[in-house]
């Protein structure tokens, strides 16, 4: 089990080792996205690069980078991710929408 503090919001969820971070945040009503890509997403599938979260804590307790991410992210900060590329094994702290 695996527990995520999400910031701004102060609120811890808990989800098993192995869920998509992206997942795990929409099915607990996090908000992950911005503006219209709320309904101009790409449902997870890594093509849009709207769902970029920030990772504050517990980077060693997710997935490595895919290479979607190397390519969306190139300009970001390494603290970045895709939510919907990122697995989750371990606790961490996400900044939402950074």
């Amino acid at each position: 089990m695996a527990t995520i503090h999400i910031k701004p919001q102060q609120t811890d969820i808990y989800v098993m080792d192995g869920t998509i971070l992206r997942d795990a945040l929409l099915k607990n009503s996090i908000d992950i996205y911005k503006g219209m890509a709320k309904l101009l997403n790409c449902g997870g599938v890594g093509q849009c690069g709207t769902c970029v979260v920030e990772i504050l804590t517990g980077a060693e307790q997710l997935s490595e980078r895919t290479a979607v991410e190397e390519q969306k992210l190139r300009n970001k900060p390494v603290s970045y991710r895709l939510a919907c590329q990122t697995v989750v094994s371990g606790e961490l702290g996400v900044r939402v929408k950074p």
